[in-house]
């Protein structure tokens, strides 16, 4: 059986502290859910199951709380992963497998992600000494294998000896892009809010005054932390405007080197050959640089609507954001969509028009 993409929406993606700084999980996606839905001519009691991301939000099942939130029958039980980054996508990865296999008929799939209202973590001590607090659990058992993003960026950037200019260019392109870009068949008014609120006229100029995070990585050629929430919808019967699901991959790599694992992710499924519009991560600009180098991809399809530099990276739903984008941007021919999560994973999805 195949599966369809048959609708794609999204929030807009608002660096934390911003307009959806007071939203919980399911204020952010429950409005979002619903618009994939109507987009595609199906309501609540079509849904089988619901699959969310949510990297940051601690447990208790989000995508429960958006399904009941968005109205849906008390049958869809939600499904929640944790893939960090790559969550998003393998939301999309997991309904193609449901669909595919006859277990279910309509996934609604996606990301959701609050920075602005992630709890505070606190580890305990075994001994009875006070709490402390953390920010980032550690993704591999090795600490000298577990590098922080930043690091890990900015050693990617010495081995591919990738300048910082060329990296704060990679960003100045992608808010160019986003500026011109036109969102509103992607977008769905939330909080009143509907318009990525980092996107700026970036030159080279304001990037070199950008404030250094660790050697060439900066806040400009870096995606700042943000909120924002996607869905699509995954059915076995095709409605309207639908895109095959021709392929998909996760794929783990050395978790030393996360910047690199799309690559494994996209030979996976096939490579670059043929593809019409590629939409890459950004998490930072020398990551997506390393990337579509090595994966062989045309710069010049790589998305076309700015990334997550112009955007904001809400680790959850990022890659959901992306499958949007895909979705939007994919107008003939093969569309690819990847990402690297921390630990060394890659995912990638593949549409076809």
């Amino acid at each position: 059986m195949t599966a369809f993409v048959i609708a794609a929406q999204r929030s807009a993606v608002v660096p934390r502290g911003g307009a959806f700084h007071r939203l919980s999980i399911e204020d952010l996606g429950a409005p979002v859910l619903l618009a994939a839905l109507a987009a595609c001519g199906l309501g609540p009691a079509d849904v089988d199951e619901v699959i969310v991301s949510n990297a940051l939000g601690a447990g208790g099942n989000p995508a429960r709380r958006v399904a009941l939130a968005a109205g849906l029958p008390d049958r869809v039980a939600g499904l929640t992963i944790d893939r960090q980054c790559a969550g998003g996508l393998d939301a999309v990865l997991l309904a193609r497998a449901l669909v595919e296999s006859g277990a279910a008929r309509v996934v609604v799939a996606g990301g959701v992600e609050s920075y602005s209202r992630r709890p505070m973590r606190l580890r305990t001590d075994p001994d009875g000494g006070p709490a402390v607090p953390y920010d980032q659990a550690p993704f591999t058992p090795w600490p000298d294998r577990d590098p922080g993003m930043a690091e890990a960026a900015e050693a990617l950037a010495q081995r591919l000896g990738l300048s910082r200019r060329v990296q704060d260019q990679w960003a100045v392109e992608s808010h160019a892009r986003a500026l011109r870009a036109d969102f509103r068949a992607e977008l769905v008014t939330v909080a009143g809010e509907r318009r990525d609120a980092f996107a700026r006229p970036l030159t080279l100029q304001v990037a070199g005054r950008a404030r250094p995070i660790i050697g060439s990585i900066t806040a400009a050629n870096a995606a700042v932390a943000a909120d924002g929430a996607a869905f699509v919808v995954v059915s076995a019967v095709p409605r309207g405007r639908s895109l095959r699901i021709t392929a998909g991959a996760t794929v783990g790599a050395d978790p030393a080197q996360p910047g690199l694992s799309p690559l494994a992710a996209i030979a996976a499924v096939g490579g670059a050959q043929g593809l019409t519009v590629a939409e890459v991560m950004e998490a930072y600009a020398v990551q997506a640089i390393a990337c579509v180098e090595g994966a062989g991809i045309d710069p010049a399809i790589v998305n076309p609507g700015g990334g997550a530099l112009a955007r904001g990276h809400p680790i959850g739903a990022s890659g959901a954001i992306l499958a949007v984008r895909l979705y939007h941007q994919l107008q003939r021919g093969r569309g690819l969509a990847t990402i690297a999560a921390a630990g060394g994973v890659g995912c990638a999805l593949v549409l076809e028009a």
